[in-house]
């Protein structure tokens, strides 16, 4: 079997399926490769069922603060978490939307292939026995859990094996400190299972703000989560009954390990010998700011080019390739002011400089403000977690650039002030806005002096 298109898009996952449709809706002849389901890591083992699993924790410690709030009759320490039935329940929903997208793909004239994809050369390819042509080739086959790091790692859980649990994984060692090792450590200790976080940094999330990072994990700690920075692994070794993670200096054994050690560009195999394009030492693509890659008419989007590995992006990415090829356009993706969440509990809402950032900066000054309250939920509750609200400002323009909020509803509130960072606020402007008052968010608008000047 043979067939000629003007694009094939390798790998279903969001960034894919955006291109395809995308470059559809332009009259192109499209075909989209997946060897997996339609949907991607995003949605089929990845954000949607993780965020699912945050929502039956966040329901567990609802349950235990109704007596707090009047709500008699409930007897919390009769209730447990049958982590079997959520799997249930989440299966039959991301079936929903693995049909859905195999729909919105289908409806758009966009041909499905099933199966593994290996590009022949730059027009040609190989997807079992049959042969594919085209004029343009989208690699967006995304990236897959590490699993070198340590010797050993075959013997630990990734994340999908943790979205597939039938029964409670007992005691889990969650390794890394990343956005997979924090999410999924909250997320287990909120469902009532022992979890202890063992990571190499001395503080989780590198590379995000400082003074969010602290109270993470001394939330963490408060929780219950055992913490374990400054470890230095040595390997994964499965046992009769569970499995044991040595350190250079210490020993532990659970019954569950989970590897969030990150994850890498998913290449292997995708290339015929001497046909790959140019890649970089992590075993991503390497592409300009077109998206195109070494070789002429091969684009790379999303996580295999392993440079901003957010689901937005991705999508973002396909649909500028699609609108350049087939719409005579010359889009290019802003990756500055990108705002991101880490459902953490509480979760996290960054956009912009950290403070660590903004003092290598040299020339500028900055004005940090802070904002650190109980908030009103939480008012009848025996344990406490304080809002943290960061902001900074570039003190000659007045601009902000920086925003980082540790506490309820961050991702939300993040996300609308995005909007802000994009049209260039300063503080005058949040200044000028009337609060919405009882809100956490108003916390944005009556910070009006500033803790420090770095």
């Amino acid at each position: 079997m043979s067939a000629k298109f003007d694009l094939l898009v390798i790998g279903g996952g969001s960034g894919g399926v955006a291109c395809a449709r995308r470059a559809a809706e332009y009259n192109a002849k499209v075909a989209i490769i997946e060897s997996h389901r339609f949907g991607g890591t995003c949605v089929i083992r990845g954000c949607i069922p993780k965020k699912l699993m945050m929502y039956a924790g966040e329901i567990g410690n609802t349950i235990f603060q109704t007596e707090n709030f009047g709500w008699v009759g409930l007897e919390p320490s009769e209730i447990t978490h049958e982590i079997g039935i959520w799997t249930s329940q989440k299966n039959r929903e991301i079936s929903r939307l693995e049909k859905i997208y195999e729909n919105l793909l289908k409806t758009s004239g966009v041909e499905l292939i099933k199966g593994s994809a290996v590009v022949v050369n730059k027009n040609e390819v190989k997807v079992g026995d049959s042969l594919f042509f085209a004029e343009n080739i989208v690699i967006a086959v995304g990236g897959t859990p590490n699993l070198t790091q340590i010797s050993g790692l075959e013997n630990a859980l990734t994340s999908d094996g943790i979205l597939d649990l039938n029964e409670s994984p007992g005691r889990v060692g969650v390794l890394g400190s990343g956005y997979i090792a924090t999410e999924f450590a909250s997320i287990l200790n909120n469902l009532g299972i022992e979890v202890s976080l063992i990571f190499r940094a001395d503080l989780p999330l590198k590379g995000f703000d400082k003074d969010v990072r602290v109270r993470l994990m001394s939330h963490m700690v408060n929780c219950g989560i055992k913490v374990h920075p400054a470890s230095k692994f040595h390997s994964i070794e499965k046992m009769p009954a569970g499995t044991k993670v040595r350190l250079t200096d210490n020993t532990f054994e659970f019954d569950t390990v989970l590897n969030a050690l990150g994850r890498s560009p998913k290449v292997e195999g995708l290339f015929a010998p001497g046909r790959s394009p140019a890649i970089g030492s992590r075993g991503e693509i390497i592409v300009d700011e077109n998206n195109k890659s070494s070789i002429p008419g091969v684009f790379a989007i999303g996580d295999v080019t392993d440079r901003v590995n957010l689901t937005p992006v991705a999508i973002a990415e396909g649909r500028a390739v699609a609108e350049n090829l087939f719409n005579k356009n010359s889009l290019k993706v802003d990756y500055n002011e990108l705002a991101t969440a880490v459902f953490t509990t509480p979760p996290i809402g960054t956009i912009g400089l950290t403070e660590e950032a903004a003092l290598k900066k040299t020339g500028n000054t900055y004005r940090i403000y802070e904002s650190e309250f109980n908030p009103l939920k939480k008012s009848f509750a025996s344990k406490k977690t304080k809002n943290y609200y960061k902001i900074i400002v570039e003190d000659k323009s007045d601009r902000l650039v920086g925003a980082h909020i540790f506490g309820d509803d961050a991702p939300e509130i993040i996300q609308t002030l995005a909007i802000a960072f994009k049209a260039g606020a300063t503080k005058s402007h949040l200044d000028d806005t009337m609060a919405v008052h009882p809100t956490g968010a108003e916390e944005l608008v009556l910070m009006r002096k500033p803790s420090r000047i770095i």
